[in-house]
């Protein structure tokens, strides 16, 4: 009796599962599994009735054709309750759409990377769950609620206290976010920045032998001196002290053996957590956190490549040296002896800012020139020359005991085209004369994406409004302004490229360096002088003569086309041959929009015909028969309107989708 229970529990649970997975090939879809737990028992119920209330007597003796009788009904009415509550449903992706390809990895690889993850993941969810941070990963608490858990000490410090024991990609995942003040309010920044990348140093052996393998050599036939213990340790990489051969002292940025394998795999588990939470949470999406994931993971693999690093300190040396900054100091690389898990580069001799103050005394320094000159190289980077050092915290600017300032740690460099430097321009300019027009007009020559129909006079009287509010007289200016712009900017659907918001993080990170370089420092005030003195530079005769030069340059070739392109629309209109050339549909938008309108209709209209053709042959009488009184026509008849429901409810279903999303 126990077996026969046994089997009918394992039984119903097939039942489940294959009309779980077939009903949702069937629509094209993929369902959550409270969802399709719902469809699949009523469908069951439904499909039961109806086999019990319609199926002949005679198929009774059959288990397998009544079976499939119950079956096919039971499949039918899943996918209909699926479709009805997909269009009961609030707007969220409780129901995704499938739209990427599997692939077949190698088994034995796949199982060994499977079990890897699956220890990892296991030990992050347990690690999460002891700290208590398991509801705000499954919840449904939007940014609004979620405001209040800010100001709790207590699970603020349980979520430092989680990346730090996670450790690796999760900490410099925490040391990110403290300096996104655009997403994150002020508690959280607070308590993200003192997570600590506590690393121990890997073993001396492993570090010597990666750098012979490395360099071809090992570090004391390589090096006059090299002290074996780091002077820094971190999740990817440690540094030590050493001379060259020549006599100049160098850093030797070492890369920490199998580091790119451990950082893949909790860059997996990450962007596997961000998609989790984005489509399970409120809040996940309105901070578009697999956008983050993805986007933090493509940064962090360019640091794992120390050449790319050495070529950003190269663009960024150049960038200062254009700025005609000479109080900044970029450590100089030294390319024969470094590689792609490799870095030697100059030894910066001096203090973090945050550990300066004794030295700047003693070297008789003055903060606010300090200051000006670290604005001043940094938005030259970004306004004049397009590339910039995209992480300006405190411990990575040194006050060198030469009295300039040293940049360091170029793992993370921003680039913006010519385009973007004039919008930010015109958006510091505007901003100065409050000029609500011309800041809309440059926000929006900025943005990558703007709604279709989007009221541009509404969004000029927001912008005149949020500046009359917050740069009124007397009022206390910050970067944290450009946080407040953009997040209005969501409300209106306007969103803005990578590279953009890297340059806005960038200047609110450096406003918190200033700030601790020189108290009460006014970065905006002090930025707004810069631009205008560059614009006064950008308007002495030599500048509007090169400006002229470069223009007619320009248009040198489209004049000397011009003539004869004349003659021939002259000789055209002459013998009555000028015809205009439109192109329909050239927008792919517009072409997509036609595409998906036209398959949807000819589904619509192949599931109407194929009913029509199946209660046709549902009603022809004779024909073999299968199992009296099922003829072979009535089985192809029910299989028509089996397939016909299918295509429509397919039809509907990309119809809610597009409703809902």
């Amino acid at each position: 009796m126990v077996l026969g229970v046994l089997f009918r529990v394992l039984a119903f649970a097939l039942l489940i599962t294959f009309l779980v997975w077939f009903g949702g090939r069937l629509l094209g879809i993929r369902q959550s599994w409270i969802r399709a737990l719902v469809a699949s028992i009523a469908g069951l119920v439904i499909g039961s009735i109806l086999a019990v209330a319609v199926a002949p007597q005679n198929l009774l003796p059959y288990p397998l054709f009544f079976l499939f009788a119950i079956l096919l009904p039971a499949l039918l009415a899943s996918m209909v309750v699926s479709v009805l509550l997909e269009l009961l449903a609030r707007p969220g992706p409780l129901i995704r759409v499938q739209g990427r390809l599997a692939t077949v990895p190698h088994p034995v690889r796949a199982v060994r990377r499977w079990a890897v993850r699956r220890r990892r993941y296991t030990h992050i969810t347990w690690i999460a769950a002891r700290h208590g941070l398991v509801p705000l990963l499954i919840g449904g608490l939007t940014k609004t609620d979620a405001e209040p858990l800010s100001n709790d000490p207590k699970l603020l410090h349980n979520l430092r206290d989680a990346l730090e024991e996670a450790g690796g990609v999760f900490v410099k995942l925490g040391q990110v976010l403290s300096t996104r003040s655009d997403l994150l309010p002020e508690p959280v920044l607070a308590e993200l920045a003192t997570l600590q990348d506590a690393v121990a140093p890997a073993p001396q052996a492993d570090m010597e032998a990666l750098l012979t393998n490395e360099l071809g050599a090992a570090p004391t036939s390589l090096f006059a001196e090299y002290a074996p213990q780091p002077v820094a340790t971190a999740s990817i990489a440690q540094v030590y002290r050493a001379r060259l051969l020549s006599g100049e002292q160098v850093a030797v940025k070492v890369q920490r053996p199998g580091i790119q394998a451990l950082v893949e795999g909790d860059l997996d588990i990450l962007i596997r957590l961000a998609r989790i939470v984005e489509s399970s949470t409120s809040w996940g999406r309105e901070f578009r956190v697999l956008d983050l994931a993805e986007g933090f993971a493509a940064s962090l693999r360019e640091e794992l490549d120390f050449q790319v690093e050495a070529r950003n300190i190269a663009a960024v040396t150049t960038a200062i040296e254009a700025t005609k900054t000479k109080t900044v100091h970029i450590p100089v690389v030294y390319p024969d002896l470094s590689t792609s898990r490799v870095l030697v580069l100059e030894w910066v001799d001096g203090l973090s800012v945050r550990d300066a103050g004794t030295l700047i005394d003693e070297l008789g320094l003055e903060r606010i020139t300090l200051a000006r000159d670290l604005l001043n190289a940094l938005l030259g980077q970004v306004m004049r020359e397009g590339t910039f050092h995209a992480d300006p915290h405190p411990g990575n600017v040194f006050v060198l005991r030469t009295g300039q300032l040293g940049m360091l740690d170029f793992g993370s460099v921003g680039r913006i085209d010519e385009l973007q430097q004039a919008a930010l321009r015109n958006i510091l300019g505007a901003i100065q004369r409050r000029d609500a027009a011309e800041l809309r007009i440059a926000l929006l020559n900025l943005a990558s994406e703007t709604p279709e129909e989007m009221n541009d006079e509404l969004l000029e009287r927001t912008l005149a409004r949020f500046m009359a509010q917050r740069l009124g007289p007397g009022m206390d200016i910050g970067a944290e302004m450009f946080s407040e712009l953009f997040g209005l900017l969501l409300q209106f659907g306007i969103a803005f490229p990578p590279e953009i918001g890297a340059v806005f993080r960038a200047v609110v990170t450096l406003e918190g360096t200033l700030g601790v370089l020189s108290p009460g420092f006014k970065i905006m005030d002090e930025a707004r002088t810069l631009v205008t003195q560059w614009m006064r530079e950008s308007l002495t005769p030599s500048s509007l003569g090169k400006a002229v030069t470069d223009e007619l340059q320009a248009l040198l070739p489209i004049l000397r086309r011009l003539p004869r392109r004349f003659d021939r629309i002259t000789e055209a209109v002459e013998r009555g041959s000028l015809s205009v050339n439109v192109r329909l549909f050239a927008d792919a938008r517009d072409a997509r929009l036609i595409s998906t309108l036209v398959s949807r209709a000819i589904l619509a209209l192949l599931g109407a015909a194929l009913g029509l053709m199946s209660v046709l042959l549902l009603g022809v009488a004779g024909g073999p028969v299968l199992i009296a009184p099922l003829s072979l026509f009535q089985a192809l008849g029910y299989l028509g309107l089996c397939a016909s429901l299918v295509l429509i409810l397919r039809v509907v279903i990309a119809l809610a989708r597009d409703r809902l999303v």
